[in-house]
């Protein structure tokens, strides 16, 4: 596959919060472990990866690094979309320009867009996640998956000079900042997607019932686009006890978590661009949403940053940030110990969940930014410091409530993205040097200790044999196809045959040893037909759902996280028009969420392709056993 244009010159240093870090305190790479033996009909795992741009080398030192061409990942939802279980915003191509499918960005089953780092100015296009027909499917072209659709919208993205005073983002060694988040912080759906300790199911709070079938609890219609907007975000879903709530057009729905009744409607002025995957303790999360309604002429930029009460269905505050003289235009925005912190390429800025006071925001001192931010346990933050194609990364643990650094881990330089796996343990995924090859933005795993900011261990992950994905150009924490626990990562490998005379694909789930970075040697498999994809933790164990083929619905399991063992909670319905409507959430850039025996899954965008046909879309198609 060829690679995409490399991207137009680098802009203008953006101002972030805190001063630069000196390049000089890198701590150096480790070498990749070696996974043991891969299972029958699966990836060879055991094959040595390739050595990418950056790889560390033995016994030399790295030679200096080659220009890179462009990083290859271009996520639906999240701009497209997620499943961490979830997620927002769309992909710029090269000069603000739309993607064409191929190579880097292949839209296949999952409809990935691809992408190219942004010019200075350019306008963002949103790019509409490709749909599956009913039948399965996987990361790559096979005979279960057609493209239906696909359509490209432009977005603004307003991107200004300085920005006046924030907290010091300095290094600060005061043994007393070591608040990195309160413990009050749940991630969406019900349970942690870092949590679990041990082996065994421990803590597991999702448990079987007497009978496995499922039925459709509800479906919501897919709203109706604007005049003259072929597509729209509608990016953003949670869940509480009795709530699933939901971003339509201009809108964010609480309904009736099991009988789909509207409880409460928070309208707003302009379309959800991203809502963050954490929520309080007390159910409250943020959002980032447009001050207007897009148009043809001018698609609105998504500078308003909300908290909202997802119990109540009340809008607590909504506030802004400046870039000089400009408003911000944010790219994504998460929750961590009663802070909101949302970045961007113009920096980050934060507040205070319950008041929403201003903690920190740009300086125009800074030399570095902060583009993104990843919430729950800890507040990470990522830092871009230096030129473009000599970039440095610094991976921050910092005090939700000052934004003081409290332990920092400076990446590879000429590493240009990375996306937070998870906070604690802190989990960094990165496309290094672009060898991923497969638009995923993940060919290595950084596990880094929290507690001195040192790397634990590097774990190669190549493309062609894993399925995970995290969009680390703008949502920073939204990957799926991945979850970390009992300090372990599980990821889903990549599709392939089945066993027997079966001609369909499957693949399975594997353990890494974040302390060694090798394979623990436990496997979750698929099964023939069917695709397995890690949603989060439960406890101890890994909640999975398995895309089904043609002619079955799909599962939600429990995985036991010593014995590796399945535990079915849940089959939805094989009739063909449940089928049809399941087929077209694929967990690669829709949002899925299971708690307490109730499946949701949604789309992230609304659009106009199905105009004059008689086929139905829908926003949200939820599930629920007896």
């Amino acid at each position: 596959m060829t690679q995409p244009p490399p991207p137009p010159n680098q802009p203008p240093q953006q101002p972030g919060f805190g001063p630069p870090q000196d390049p000089s305190q890198q701590q150096p790479a480790q070498s990749p472990q070696q996974p043991p033996s891969a299972p029958a009909g699966g990836p060879d795992l055991n094959k040595a990866p390739e050595p990418g741009y950056g790889y560390p080398q033995a016994p030399q030192p790295s030679a200096p690094p080659a220009a890179p061409q462009g990083p290859g990942y271009g996520y639906p939802q999240q701009q497209p979309a997620a499943g961490y279980g979830y997620p927002g915003q769309a992909q710029p191509g090269p000069y603000g320009q739309p993607q064409q499918p191929g190579a880097y960005g292949q839209p296949g089953a999952y409809g990935q867009p691809g992408y190219g780092q942004p010019g200075y100015g350019y306008p963002q296009p949103a790019t509409m996640p490709m749909q599956p027909q009913p039948g399965g499917g996987g990361k790559k072209f096979n005979s279960q998956i057609a493209i239906i659709v696909s359509a490209v919208v432009a977005i603004a993205l307003i991107v200004g000079g300085g920005v006046w005073y924030a907290s010091s983002s300095g290094k600060d060694d005061d043994s007393k900042n070591t608040a990195g988040g309160d413990g009050k912080n749940k991630t969406n759906g019900g349970g942690g997607g870092e949590n679990g300790s041990g082996s065994g199911s421990s803590g597991a709070q999702e448990k079987a019932p007497a009978d496995t079938g499922s039925k459709v609890l509800f479906q919501v219609p897919a709203p109706k686009t604007p005049k003259d907007v072929t597509s729209i975000s509608t990016a953003g879903s949670w869940l509480t006890d009795t709530v699933y709530a939901k971003s339509g057009i201009a809108e964010v729905v609480g309904y009736d978590r099991a009988k789909g009744t509207k409880k409460w409607t928070i309208d707003l002025p302009g379309p959800v661009c991203e809502g963050s995957g954490r929520t309080t303790e007390d159910n409250k999360t943020a959002i980032i949403f447009k001050p207007d309604m897009p148009t043809k002429g001018d698609p609105q930029s998504c500078t308003q940053v909300a908290v909202i009460d997802l119990e109540t269905g009340k809008e607590v505050w909504t506030k802004t940030a400046q870039s000089g003289t400009m408003p911000i235009s944010f790219n994504n925005v998460t929750v961590s110990g009663g802070t909101v912190a949302a970045g961007s390429t113009s920096g980050g800025a934060a507040w205070d969940v319950a008041t929403g006071k201003q903690l920190w925001a740009p300086k125009t001192s800074d030399s570095c930014y902060d583009s993104g931010y990843a919430g729950g346990a800890k507040l990470v933050a990522v830092r871009k410091c230096g030129e473009y194609e000599a970039r440095q990364l610094h991976i921050q643990n910092i005090d939700p409530k000052t934004g003081k650094v409290i332990t920092e881990y400076k990446m590879d330089e000429g590493i240009e993205y990375a996306a937070v796996v998870s906070t604690d343990p802190l989990v960094v995924a990165a496309d290094v040097g672009d060898s991923a090859g497969d638009g995923s933005g993940i060919s290595d795993f950084f596990s880094v200790d929290n507690k001195t900011g040192k790397l634990r261990t590097r774990i190669s992950a190549p493309g062609e044999d894993f399925a995970a994905r995290c969009d680390a150009i703008y949502k920073i924490e939204k990957c799926s196809g991945l979850a970390v626990g009992n300090d372990r990562l599980y990821i889903a490998t990549e599709e392939h045959d089945g066993s027997g005379e079966s001609y369909g694909q499957t693949n399975e789930i594997v353990a890494f040893d974040l302390a060694t970075g090798k394979q623990t040697g436990q496997r979750a498999d698929a099964g023939d037909d069917y695709e397995i994809y890690p949603l989060r933790m439960d406890g101890n164990n890994v909640l999975a759902y398995k895309r089904p083929p043609y002619d079955k619905g799909g599962q939600i399991v429990s995985i036991d996280g010593g014995t590796f063992k399945q535990t079915t909670l849940m089959e939805n319905p094989a009739t063909e028009n449940v089928r049809d409507v399941e087929a077209r959430m694929s967990p690669d850039y829709a949002e899925i969420l299971f708690s307490k025996g109730g499946l949701y899954m949604s789309s992230v965008y609304a659009s106009d392709f199905s105009a004059g046909t008689d086929r139905k879309e829908y926003l949200v198609i939820a599930f629920g056993t007896s």
